[in-house]
């Protein structure tokens, strides 16, 4: 993993935008400069072990949507007299390096006191395990729309790629992890037909059906595979949904796209069983976890949603 690569911590937008950071943010795009946006917005509230406040901004154009997200400070003075409630003006420092990013505010003004302490967090929740996953509809590479919860019954493994990402150890790795998980399993006849995978892009306006196909084959012996393994895309808002769920961020980087990696293990009753962040996880270890949700299968759980 790139030890450049900045801590992004949950990010929350109202309405517009509603993300869960809590990943290292692993950038598909290999870049080195600095840049500087201005930025207006209330802080939320203070890290109590960090030179970090949490601040809920508008739009940054180039750069990002609102939302709502954690940010170092540069002057410690700043940190000390910035305090939930306050609205602020600030320059945002953004320096790419690599696959990782840096970035800071400096430059800070308190443009209104008058709210402090009234500041309310209205952070969406992430979902930890035992908890009902979204069910949003998804449309996969043969051009048809399906759901997570059609697969009630089956342990399901999903993650999320976009396939024109640049950097091998980052979206074709975790899709070359799911390929040889995918292989392992069609010799496991003990959990044939309990067991499903999905491949969930972060770009569908540009990941269509035919798309995704062709990004699939490339990791399947036979197109018979797409059978127990889906590439499939979501709609703009509930990609933003399976986001806030989840612990993901993402943003279009010129024509790529920064983002952050997780792996679910969905449970057959559609909870979520287990999560594994960024891109360091064992195939072994997640195939082990895979067989043995599946042999738990049962198609008499209710299965949940949202």
């Amino acid at each position: 993993m790139d030890s450049a690569a900045a801590r992004l911590v949950p990010v929350r937008n109202v309405p517009i935008l509603m993300l869960a950071l809590s990943s290292l943010l692993l950038g598909c795009q290999a870049r080195t400069n600095t840049k500087q946006y201005a930025v207006e917005g209330s802080v939320l509230r203070k890290s109590p072990t960090s030179q970090e406040i949490t601040i809920h901004h508008g739009d940054i154009p180039g750069f990002m949507p609102a939302m709502t997200m954690q940010y170092r400070v540069s002057d410690a003075a700043s940190y000390r007299e910035i305090q939930p409630g306050d609205k602020i003006k600030a320059e945002l420092f953004v320096k790419s390096e690599g696959a990782g990013l840096d970035y800071w505010l400096a430059s800070i003004q308190i443009t209104d006191r008058s709210q402090r302490g009234s500041a309310v967090d209205n952070s969406p929740h992430e979902l930890t395990a035992g908890e009902a996953i979204p069910d949003v509809p998804l449309l996969n590479q043969d051009g048809k729309t399906i759901r997570l919860s059609q697969f009630k019954g089956q342990a399901l493994l999903v993650t999320f790629i976009y396939t024109r990402c640049p950097l091998p150890t980052f979206c074709p790795r975790i899709t070359s992890q799911f390929a040889a998980i995918h292989d392992a399993l069609k010799k496991d006849q003990q959990i044939s037909g309990k067991a499903h995978l999905v491949s969930i892009s972060f770009d569908p306006e540009h990941d269509k059906p035919a798309v995704l196909r062709k990004y699939g084959l490339a990791y399947l012996s036979d197109p018979a595979g797409f059978q127990t393994w889906d590439f499939a895309g979501p709609g703009a808002d509930d990609l933003k949904k399976l986001a806030a769920a989840f612990g993901l961020e993402y943003y279009p980087d010129g024509n790529q796209i920064t983002h952050s990696l997780v792996t679910l293990l969905i449970a057959p009753n559609g909870t979520l069983a287990q999560k594994w962040p960024e891109n360091d996880w064992k195939t072994a270890e997640v195939l082990q976890a895979l067989q043995n949700e599946a042999q738990q299968s049962s198609n008499q759980t209710p299965w949940g949603g949202q």
